[in-house]
């Protein structure tokens, strides 16, 4: 699915750019296993149980970037692409005081909506 796709490219831009975010192990214990968030401020994976006092300051972490996994939920290619977004913002384009690109924004806004349509209700 193209949308999983476009994170996955996102992801890659950022780590050539510098920015590449580490979801191997978590930050805090070192576990590869129940990988959940990230942390806005390091840009690294945390797993659920250390994770979770602090869940309303992390990131949601899409299972379909951790593995082999091509194609992710709706919401999950939602969580992706503000993940992939906020760290594009931080890193690459606030410093150099640009917005994020209108395009990127229209294109996430209609994809909200496919996301909104496909969930089952």
């Amino acid at each position: 699915m193209w949308p999983a796709a476009l994170v996955r490219w996102e992801m890659g831009l950022l780590e050539e750019l510098g920015f590449g975010l580490d979801l191997s192990k978590c930050a805090a214990t070192g576990a590869i296993d129940d990988l959940i968030y990230v942390s806005p401020r390091t840009g690294r994976a945390v797993s659920r149980t250390p994770g979770l006092p602090y869940h309303e300051r992390l990131m949601p972490l899409p299972g379909f970037l951790l593995g082999a996994q091509m194609q992710g939920r709706p919401s999950d290619i939602m969580a992706g692409l503000d993940l992939t977004g906020f760290f594009l913002a931080r890193h690459v384009l606030e410093p150099h005081g640009k917005p994020m690109p209108a395009a990127r924004m229209r294109l996430c806004e209609r994809l909200k909506i496919w996301c909104e349509e496909a969930q089952p209700v």
